[in-house]
């Protein structure tokens, strides 16, 4: 008897697969919803690189008008750079100036005696002055290495140590200051100071000071200058108004002295001068000398009378011719520059005392830096203010703390330097404080005068101009893919890597049907093609004028889908010479103040970051875009969970159900066998 066969039953019968084409037709419409699911989520992420464009587009032109935009930038040149150069704030104003160094600031930099190289630093408790900066140390004992080890260490922006090999087994110990300025002289306490003379690196030094201008009969007469009579009938400066006071001398108001500087001081420029002044006010001159009649007034020559009779007498024939106008009045003079170096040569050298009319200054004149003085004068062209000048001293300001260096490589100094022909002293080599918004670094001494010239930073402007072209294409593309179905589009765009080319291509015309992917577009195109006149004498009040266009190259005639499509061209020869000449116009363009409230309120990059920011900015349009296709993913992939469960739930009952119906069969199948059996043994016994 042939076996019973029903298809589809068991694998025998190919059921598995008779259920999966079943359940092919049951998730169809989950198969819908995972498509119409995968298209929100194209869609979002197109959206989000949209954004992602849009607003590297608003960061390119931001930079373009806001303060730290690229046309403020400044550069500077040095005819001396090995000795100075210098960095301009974006507020220095283009110029050249003139500097000398006459010495950069330096540090104290002392090498001690050659030493063995087994030498041994001794215990004890070691202290390191620089300025107000102090380092100490409790050292144990040990070698040189381990004790400029442990200095290392310790002694950041105070001190610093190295071993220099001398001579063959012996060393020497540099030990140099990290500040400079001669106010930061190094200074050795306790077990330092003895340490540094056991080593040879110091030695005691006497410290004599020389003071002079401290008697009467020093007083000497200033030789008269036309400059210094200010205003016609202005009494001339005269030695008769000083006096001397308490070990000083007091000038009052238009009065002038010298005190001769002795000639041992004078010839040793080792020696620093010291003095200090002070200013008072007082009564001012000028009141009195206006109040003075300009001419005599005679009394009246008398009369006498009788009865009604009266007989004047004849008035006084003084013959003084009386002058028909008056002088004019004088005015009250105020100045702070009052004292001056005498040279041998006789000129005259002002040392400046700002702020004096404040408060007593401190003055101090290295004589290295007025090598043939003569004399310190005090000239008080002032009317009302009396000049107070104290004894002078002279002393050594190397020996001031007892001690001098033995093998010194270099030693704590100001840097001096000559600003248009004017001597500045600073402890720094970095100076911010000479020219405004310059700042001055210091290398070395200069052999002849330096020229520093402040420019515009064209390079840094043509830069973020070219940064802003590319990412207005960049955008424009991402507009044209998502707006349009033709892909030569995509296939212009030849700086695409092979992923991005195929995410293109998989977006083409995603949005061909949203109006504000072309609303923005023709927005841009509008702000970019207008003109932006912020003065009656500008030049450059367009794009196009800088060289900057769909059609910079200007080949006129030619055809050129992507001029159409919105693409920026750079002429670079025409935006060179714009920058060049007209980068003020070119500042404006981009961003200026129209109504006078000091506030930028127009131009190309304002205008681009405005219209860009209605679309990128939290609850922007970008951003209620991508909140709705959340709103529709999330319910998707609701659908698509319950579309799943209810698949799930729909195989587990066709799998019952055959499986039932393969059980019935395989118990018909099992009883058939049984019949074939026994009639095939009842067929054996018969025979």
């Amino acid at each position: 008897m042939a076996g019973i066969n029903i298809p589809g039953v068991t694998d025998q019968y190919n059921t598995a697969s008779t259920i999966e084409k079943l359940m092919e037709v049951e998730r169809i419409p989950l198969n819908r919803e995972q498509k119409t699911l995968d298209g929100y989520k194209a869609e979002k992420d197109a959206w989000r690189d949209v954004n992602k464009s849009l607003s590297s587009l608003r960061d390119s032109v931001k930079t373009l008008y806001s303060y730290e935009n690229p046309f403020n930038n400044k550069l500077t040149e040095s005819s001396e750079a090995s000795a100075v150069t210098a960095e301009a704030g974006r507020a220095a104003e283009l110029q050249s100036f003139k500097i000398d160094v006459i010495q950069p600031a330096t540090a104290d930099r002392l090498l001690s005696s050659e030493l063995e190289a087994n030498y041994k630093v001794p215990a004890g408790v070691y202290t390191f002055k620089v300025g107000e900066k102090q380092l100490t140390i409790n050292w144990k004992g040990g070698t040189l290495k381990e004790f400029s080890t442990s200095v290392n260490k310790r002694g950041k922006n105070i001190v610093n140590t190295m071993i220099i090999g001398a001579s063959a087994g012996r060393k020497t110990l540099l030990l140099e200051s990290l500040e400079t300025g001669k106010d930061n002289k190094l200074i050795f306490e306790g077990a330092a100071l003895d340490f540094a003379k056991e080593i040879g690196m110091i030695t005691p030094v006497l410290s004599e000071a020389h003071t002079f201008g401290t008697e009467k009969n020093e007083i000497n007469p200033v030789r008269f200058s036309t400059a210094d009579n200010e205003q016609k009938n202005m009494p001339s400066l005269s030695v008769n108004g000083v006096s001397f006071e308490e070990d000083s001398y007091v000038a009052a108001p238009r009065s002038s002295f010298k005190v001769n500087v002795p000639s041992n001081v004078k010839n040793d420029s080792d020696l620093t001068v010291k003095f200090s002044v002070k200013a008072e006010r007082t009564t001012d001159i000028t009141v009195a000398i206006n109040e003075k009649p300009a001419y005599p007034e005679f009394q009246s020559s008398g009369f006498a009378s009788f009865s009604d009779i009266i007989i004047e007498n004849e008035g006084l024939d003084s013959q003084i011719k009386i002058p028909e106008t008056q002088a004019e009045p004088l005015n009250p003079i105020e100045s702070e520059d009052v004292i001056y170096a005498i040279m041998n040569d006789g000129s005259e050298r002002l040392i400046e005392t700002k702020g004096l009319l404040q408060g007593e200054k401190e003055i101090t004149l290295p004589l290295q830096d007025y090598q043939g003085i003569s004399s310190i004068a005090v000239k008080n062209r002032n009317t009302g203010v009396k000049i107070t000048l104290s004894k002078i001293e002279a002393y050594n300001p190397n020996a001031a703390a007892g001690y001098k260096p033995l093998n010194a490589i270099s030693e704590a100094d100001d840097a001096i330097i000559k600003y248009e022909g004017i001597t500045i002293r600073r402890e720094k080599n970095d100076i911010d404080d000479v020219v405004p918004e310059i700042t001055l670094h210091l290398h070395d001494k200069t052999e002849k005068t330096a020229i520093l010239t402040v420019k515009a930073d064209v390079e840094s402007s043509k830069n973020a101009l070219i940064n802003f072209v590319g990412k207005y294409n960049q955008t424009i593309a991402q507009l044209n893919v998502l707006s349009q179905t033709n892909e030569e589009i995509i296939n212009e765009l030849d700086y695409l890597t092979d992923d991005e080319v195929e995410t293109m291509r998989n977006r083409l015309g995603l949005f061909q049907t949203d109006f504000s992917l072309s609303s923005i577009k023709s927005n841009l195109s509008s702000i970019l093609n207008t003109s932006y006149a912020y003065s009656d004498d500008a030049v450059i009040t367009m794009l196009n004028q800088i060289g900057i266009s769909t059609n910079a190259s200007g080949t006129s005639g030619s055809y050129s889908q992507s001029r159409l499509r919105g693409y920026l061209e750079i002429d670079e020869k025409k935006l060179d010479s714009a920058l060049e000449n007209h980068l003020d116009d070119i500042k404006a363009m981009f961003g200026y103040d129209s109504d006078g409230d000091l506030i930028i309120d127009t131009g190309i990059a304002y205008n681009v970051d405005k219209q860009v920011s209605a679309y990128t900015q939290t609850g922007g349009i970008l951003s209620m875009k991508t909140s709705s296709l959340d709103s529709k993913i999330k319910s998707s992939e609701s659908r698509i969970s319950k579309l799943e469960d209810q698949m799930n739930q729909k195989e587990a009952d066709y799998k019952k159900k055959y499986g039932a119906m393969e059980g019935s069969l395989n118990s018909l199948e099992s009883q058939q066998n049984a019949i074939t059996n026994f009639t095939k043994q009842q067929q054996r016994n018969s025979n």
